[in-house]
């Protein structure tokens, strides 16, 4: 019974050495928290509609992630997000030897540049693509179409969190 009670003190000591050998070996391969973005503009216009999927999404993004303001007039903007292209496409990747879809590639670009007050640009235009593969089966069409959605949101989520990585890399207006 004596060697128990002298165990538990030792045990509660390796376990912090552990915790800090794990933060440690975290800090060291250059993995941090998701935190706030810290822009270099406090007054951001973005010219994708606010009603669309990708504009709410970067707008809440933005808003959650920094303390940056979304502007509806681009004169009050420090900075304008000029949205050029945003699509998706959807090409057929392989078929079988009958000829049906087997596999099909979803692709999203996203164009974009960012500029200051005065028009001069911060970032050139830049494009963003991401591809996906579904394979397809006749017989889930339902469940292959709700795959297909998904991935698309997947897709528009990690562009929003590629683009906010890339605002926040101009460091002075």
């Amino acid at each position: 019974m004596d060697g128990q009670k002298l165990d538990r003190p030792l045990q509660g000591r390796r376990k912090v050495l552990a915790t800090l050998l794990l933060a440690g070996l975290l800090g060291g391969c250059g993995f941090h928290m998701r935190g706030n973005a810290d822009f270099a503009f406090k007054r951001l216009y973005v010219s994708i509609p606010p009603n669309t999927l990708m504009g709410s999404d970067l707008r809440r993004a933005i808003r959650n992630g920094s303390d940056t303001q979304i502007v509806t007039d681009p004169k009050e903007a420090d900075a304008l997000l000029d949205v050029l292209q945003d699509t998706r496409t959807k090409t057929v990747l392989s078929i079988t030897t009958t000829g049906v879809v087997r596999e099909y590639r979803l692709t999203q670009r996203f164009t974009f540049r960012l500029r200051d007050a005065g028009g001069q640009e911060l970032i050139a235009p830049s494009q963003l693509v991401l591809t996906r593969d579904l394979t397809y089966n006749e017989a889930n069409t339902l469940a292959k179409d709700y795959e297909e959605q998904q991935l698309y949101r997947d897709m528009q989520r990690d562009i929003v969190q590629q683009l906010i990585r890339r605002l926040s890399a101009v460091k002075a207006i």
